[in-house]
């Protein structure tokens, strides 16, 4: 069985750089959003045995929300397919969630790509959904080569429980980065910016779910919310919207908090920390630490390609607020850093 390692965190720590890095490694599969673009662990991971075909719909089935806001003009700066479209559209039939983000990141193909896995997966055997996905990781390294596999996606922290439980050998290490300078991030991020929203319409109508919101619910909102549950949408109801800085710095806590609580009940040889600050100041020592952490080996052009990538552009933006902006971000951000420094396990330890 190939090592398998799932890079987990709130988003907006570095990792999509870090699937580019790891992309780079001949040693390693990098599956850059797999989990995002399935959209969450009981359809990803449904808690019953599946046919190749139906797994297959699980794969190839569009994102519904991704797709409402290409067509609503706000993709994500992450959707690869939306740069170079092929024959999908999100205008007409959807994205396949493996091509969105999965794929392009793996070859310039994504439509060739996806079209020889539908030929293999739709004949699989019926088996449980752990063991299809474990399958599709070893179709994807045999074709686009890696003895190791790293899934790797933004806002997967709440997923560590479901995915330890569907993958009960994998290894986990939280990309984090300092709690005002990630959540000044995710304030000018369009799919947190959705988030926000989203979030408020579920705790007004009292579901757990947007498929479970009844038209009695949808009636019941603000004509700005609901306008957000249409097939399109006008962007400036997201570009626009007057979400307070400290709610973002809230959201990063709660995450952060929820999150490491996860991590913490997982056996100890299992998971890490990598902090990108730390990736920044020490790119070899980190890369390698990871890299050995993955069931990889990692090589000197390897990390000199990988510290090149790197940029601490964005690194201490937060201190550039108003004092008093920044001092209510922090504060915002108080109980997730307390969670972060008590969940702390770095790679090179």
């Amino acid at each position: 069985m190939r090592p398998l390692t799932f890079v987990v965190g709130t988003g907006r720590s570095g990792s999509t750089a870090l699937s580019t890095i790891l992309n780079a490694h001949p040693g390693i599969l990098s599956l850059n959003e797999l989990l995002a673009s399935l959209q969450d662990p009981a359809r990803a991971l449904p808690d019953r045995p599946l046919t190749g075909e139906e797994f297959w719909r699980i794969l190839a089935a569009p994102n519904a929300v991704f797709d409402t806001m290409t067509r609503s003009g706000i993709p994500l700066p992450e959707f690869l397919y939306t740069r170079s479209p092929g024959r999908h559209s999100a205008e007409t039939g959807g994205i396949p969630a493996l091509c969105l983000m999965v794929l392009p990141h793996l070859t310039d193909d994504p439509d060739a790509a996806l079209d020889a896995l539908a030929a293999e997966v739709t004949a699989w055997p019926v088996r449980p959904a752990p063991g299809h996905h474990l399958a599709l990781f070893d179709l994807l390294a045999r074709r686009f080569g890696g003895t190791a596999v790293v899934e790797r996606s933004g806002y997967s922290l709440p997923w560590v429980p479901a995915l330890h439980r569907a993958f009960p050998h994998a290894r986990f290490v939280h990309l984090h980065r300092n709690g005002p300078d990630c959540a000044l991030s995710m304030s000018r991020h369009p799919g947190y910016r959705t988030i926000l929203p989203l979030r408020e319409i579920l705790q007004r109508a009292h579901v757990e779910t947007l498929a479970d919101l009844t038209p009695q619910h949808i009636a019941s909102l603000p004509p700005d919310l609901t306008a957000l549950l249409a097939d399109r949408f006008d962007p400036s109801l997201i570009r626009d919207r007057a979400i307070p800085l400290p709610d973002f710095g809230a959201l990063w806590s709660e995450i952060i908090t929820d999150g490491t609580a996860h991590l913490n009940a997982l056996p100890v040889d299992q998971w890490a920390t990598l902090a990108y600050e730390d990736l920044l100041d020490h790119p070899h020592r980190e890369l390698a630490a990871l890299a050995h952490f993955a069931g990889s080996e990692p090589t000197r052009d390897w990390l000199d390609h990988a510290a090149a990538l790197l940029s601490p552009a964005h690194r201490g933006s937060a201190a550039r607020l108003q004092p008093a902006e920044r001092a209510a971000l922090e504060h915002a951000c108080t109980p997730g850093t307390a969670a972060l420094t008590a969940a702390h396990r770095p790679l090179t330890q």
